[in-house]
């Protein structure tokens, strides 16, 4: 009975997972990608979070609809940011390209603040699913966070490669499994980080913020 009740465990996690990645794609198509990624992701993260969190049972379909129509415009002003500054970096790495004999000597720079870029984007959706906080000091908070945790921040590197790994072995979890699970990883480690920061610094900065309630 307890082999049965671990695979049943495992089979009912399997199935969350692969219909929280079904809900991402779906809700990211419905805003035609471009307006749909940063909500449909805020919303994965806010039931990741939950999940983790032992809120359960948690009804995901209306969560992640609640949350997708609630974080829409907010989250889409963030996703403005994030793509200037990804077209930004990704011009100056093509003009570098472009005059490659005279200026080499930047792409150690360019290289290393599109380590920090991609960290950040990566921490961004914990930090605003996680903490009640205004636009620019979501984004404060994000870089503090992303900044004080490098331990964290290889970890979800390592994640994020794993991952890639595992979808050119088997390209066909694509639809059911990759947003979901790195969502998950990247939520628990992240927790870490923020309890860790806590303990570390007390109030400041991490328990002077409400968690937020979505």
């Amino acid at each position: 009975m307890g082999g049965w009740d671990r695979f049943h465990t495992i089979v009912f996690v399997m199935l969350k997972l692969a219909y929280m990645n079904i809900l991402w794609i779906f809700f990211t198509l419905l805003g035609l990608v471009g307006f749909g990624f940063f909500p449909a992701t805020v919303s994965l993260f806010t039931i990741g979070r939950k999940w983790l969190m032992g809120e359960e049972p948690l009804p995901i379909f209306h969560t992640f609809w609640h949350t997708y129509k609630r974080e829409f415009i907010k989250s889409n002003g963030f996703s403005l940011i994030f793509i200037v500054i990804g077209y930004v970096l990704y011009y100056d790495f093509t003009f570098v390209g472009m005059n490659s004999g005279k200026l080499t000597f930047l792409v150690p720079v360019l290289v290393l603040i599109l380590i920090a870029y991609i960290i950040t984007l990566l921490f961004f959706f914990p930090v605003y699913v996680h903490f009640d906080l205004t636009f620019w000091k979501t984004l404060k908070q994000t870089l503090l966070i992303a900044w004080t945790s490098p331990f964290e921040a290889f970890q979800i590197v390592l994640a994020c490669g794993l991952l890639y790994g595992a979808v050119n072995l088997l390209p066909g979890i694509v639809p059911f499994f990759t947003g979901s699970v790195l969502s998950m990883i990247v939520m628990w480690i992240s927790l870490k980080a923020f309890e860790k920061i806590e303990k570390k610094k007390g109030s400041h900065p991490i328990s002077e913020q409400h968690e937020k309630s979505l």
